[in-house]
């Protein structure tokens, strides 16, 4: 409940543009609907919708969420609001482009679930270019970055990521962080108690 509370201070104190890139961040595990003209985000869980729901009422949108089929374990959240497209980096200020690079690992970025694993950052995502962007945004906020591979040419060959290095796990934790509950959580226990560096 405590990093709730910290999570939603922040995204009440956070900018209009800065939710606006965080959002837009978010959108790369999106799904547009021509036929419905609104985008959508699947999660196993609510929580981290509620998260983005908050964002879109901060930025005097709507969005709704709702399980989808009876079966299923999936929640969904859709939305009318689009952000405009095609933003560069030109322009942005440091906290937009750490708010858009948080959206993007909130949606797309993996962290170990146990404190007691060897501790990892990655991103992940089919869109070559699109991660090529994002790890040349983390690099310009000065975090560095491992190479941009795929993991199993086997499994799937169009499924690429990268690492941030181990020299800025806390740099990111620290600049970049996490309004994901599950994953802010994991972030402020691993360097509250393990110190990092």
């Amino acid at each position: 409940m405590e990093d709730a509370i910290r999570v939603l201070s922040e995204e009440v104190a956070a900018s209009r543009p800065s939710c606006l890139s965080y959002f837009a961040g978010a959108l790369r595990d999106g799904t547009f609907s021509s036929r419905h003209r609104t985008w959508r985000l699947a999660q196993k869980t609510r929580d981290w919708l509620l998260v983005v729901q908050l964002v879109l009422e901060r930025l005097g949108a709507h969005g709704w969420i709702y399980r989808e089929g009876k079966d299923r374990s999936v929640w969904v959240l859709e939305t009318c609001f689009r952000p405009s497209q095609g933003r560069t980096t030109a322009g942005q200020s440091r906290p937009e482009q750490a708010a858009f690079i948080r959206g993007y690992f909130d949606a797309e970025g993996g962290i170990p679930r146990s404190t007691s694993s060897r501790f990892y950052v990655q991103l992940a995502q089919k869109n070559r270019l699109d991660l090529e962007d994002l790890r040349d945004r983390m690099q310009d906020l000065g975090l560095k970055c491992g190479c941009l591979h795929v993991p199993s040419v086997a499994a799937d060959p169009e499924y690429w990521r990268f690492y941030v290095a181990a020299a800025s796990h806390r740099q990111f934790y620290e600049r970049v962080g996490s309004w994901h509950p599950r994953k802010r959580a994991l972030l402020d226990s691993r360097f509250n108690r393990s110190g990092l560096q």
